[in-house]
């Protein structure tokens, strides 16, 4: 009895996704969007504080880190003048998408909705068509 329940267990552990893979199928998107901009952002960080010490240098300037000709204002700036133009307005059409409707449009509920409810009027006319006499 006891092997019983233990394989009856651990099948039902197998049939279940981990956490991980539960988290991946659910919020993919989400995950891969914030790991490109994780990358990015990093790679900006980098590249931005060669580019500013490039140019500091050429100035006969030391290139600092704080101050209000430090890397960290220039970095600010450059960091707001790309979120602007670009993650943020991706951003916020992904996360829009998931609540605001615009009709027509596929990455709108409108069209899901549609679908259901006519998928609902087909159930509906088969199971009227099988209660009828032959």
């Amino acid at each position: 009895m006891a092997t019983a329940d233990t394989a009856a267990r651990s099948n039902a552990a197998t049939d279940e996704p981990g956490f991980l893979r539960r988290m991946w199928r659910d919020y993919s998107l989400s995950i891969t969007v914030f790991t490109m901009f994780l990358v990015t952002f990093v790679l900006h960080t980098i590249f931005g504080w060669w580019q500013y010490v490039a140019d500091q240098t050429s100035q006969g300037q030391q290139a600092t880190l704080w101050g209000w000709s430090g890397y960290v204002i220039y970095f600010g700036e450059w960091t707001f003048q790309n979120w602007q133009s670009e993650f943020l307005e991706v951003f916020v059409l992904i996360v829009l998408t998931a609540f605001l409707i615009h009709k027509g449009s596929h990455e709108s509920k409108d069209g899901e909705e549609e679908m259901k409810a006519q998928l609902q009027r087909i159930e509906q006319r088969l199971d009227d068509l099988a209660r009828e006499p032959r």
